[in-house]
């Protein structure tokens, strides 16, 4: 038996495109689930150069800038986990959720173990479109967040900021979570 508590902590990207190692991770958002007031983000400078043009159009975030003003690599990952050590505290095991979390996830945990050598989340995250999915009996084709949050009504939006985009996470997990279906 497992005597941790779970900590929920939602967590965005930004990327250059679609998959680590040959594009890069720019920025991280995160806050605890049930405390979105507690947070974390970073810029985090382009290990490489490619890029698929709309991912950065969507975000408005530049290379130029991120290689100035970002955050190694080691840096950013560094302070991630140094992060989710202190909201976890000595006795809580924390748990990634994401939307989409097959994205966010996949990047977070390349750069973890690229990086530092280790993922603080372990092999697992839990995704919110699944969570839906699951909860209102819906197709995989209505758990677009467009749909979610019109039948949910969340006070957020996405923007495709980061930290912005974790805090809209929390609330839809929050408010499935509580929804009577």
């Amino acid at each position: 038996m497992n005597s941790k508590r779970e900590i929920f902590i939602s967590v965005d990207v930004e990327a250059a495109g679609p998959i680590p190692g040959e594009y890069s991770l720019l920025t991280i958002g995160a806050c605890l689930v049930f405390d979105d007031k507690e947070t974390f983000t970073c810029q985090i400078k382009p290990t490489t150069l490619n890029i698929v043009p709309e991912a950065l159009t969507v975000t408005g975030l530049s290379l130029d800038v991120l290689e100035k003003e970002g955050c190694t690599p080691v840096e950013a990952m560094q302070n991630f986990r140094d992060w989710i050590m202190r909201v976890i505290g000595f006795d809580g095991i924390p748990i990634f959720v994401g939307f989409n979390a097959a994205f966010d996830w996949s990047f977070i945990n390349y750069y973890f173990h690229r990086y530092i050598g280790e993922n603080p989340f372990g092999f697992s995250a839990l995704d919110i479109k699944s969570l839906y999915m699951g909860f209102s009996k819906c197709s995989w084709n209505q758990t677009k967040s467009s749909q979610i949050a019109a039948n949910l009504h969340p006070k957020l939006t996405s923007t495709h900021d980061a930290l912005q985009d974790a805090r809209y996470q929390a609330e839809l997990f929050r408010l499935i979570l509580s929804a009577h279906f």
